[in-house]
């Protein structure tokens, strides 16, 4: 019958155990390094995506408010045409009867045509504006979406890294990695635009 083995397995079981405790513990380190770095990232993004977000809300009530004031211009612009049109219409019953109008609803009529195509200019100018606030503020929707799928990334990478350290899975670890990148390139690809 063989004796006893030499090593003493206790030991060598223990010694095991730490050797396996030294490393998951540089795991876990580098696990709440790259979090770290990735909650640190979203916070950027998220910031990003809210600052867009509030530019965007702040040009589309500018253009809704240029909006109303070219409403009134052409408001304005009806009340002129409708003078103009009552205008003529003296002057057209003054003609039916073989008179010469007076010289005052010449004057009127033409005071008339002038401020028309005065306010037809401002209004027109407020619909520009209006239009390009507008495409302002889509063009910053556009981006924010794009600052938000990035924090949408960030947040699940920072999830998976959380799992990563509670099963100690380098895969699950790597996907946390990918999603980060993931979220980076979206990160990236709004600022450069």
């Amino acid at each position: 019958m063989p004796e006893e083995p030499e090593i003493d397995t206790d030991k060598l079981r223990e010694s095991i155990d730490e050797e396996r405790e030294r490393d998951s513990g540089a795991f876990l380190r580098r696990i709440a390094l790259t979090t770290a770095i990735l909650a640190a990232i979203a916070a950027i993004a998220a910031l990003k995506a809210g600052s867009t977000a509030n530019e965007a809300l702040v040009l589309k009530t500018e253009a809704t408010r240029l909006q109303a004031e070219a409403s009134d211009q052409w408001a304005y612009y009806q009340a002129k045409g409708i003078k103009l049109a009552v205008a003529q219409g003296s002057e057209a019953a003054w003609r039916s009867i073989g008179k010469k109008p007076p010289v005052e609803t010449t004057q009127t009529e033409e005071r008339y045509a002038t401020e028309q195509k005065a306010i037809k200019v401002t209004a027109d100018s407020l619909e520009h504006e209006r239009d390009t606030r507008s495409a302002e503020a889509d063009h910053l929707m556009h981006q924010h979406h794009g600052f938000a799928n990035a924090v949408a990334l960030f947040q699940v990478a920072i999830a998976l890294g959380a799992l990563a350290a509670l099963t100690r899975s380098r895969p699950v670890w790597y996907g946390s990695f990918a999603l980060g990148g993931a979220g980076l390139v979206f990160l990236v690809g709004q600022l450069l635009r």
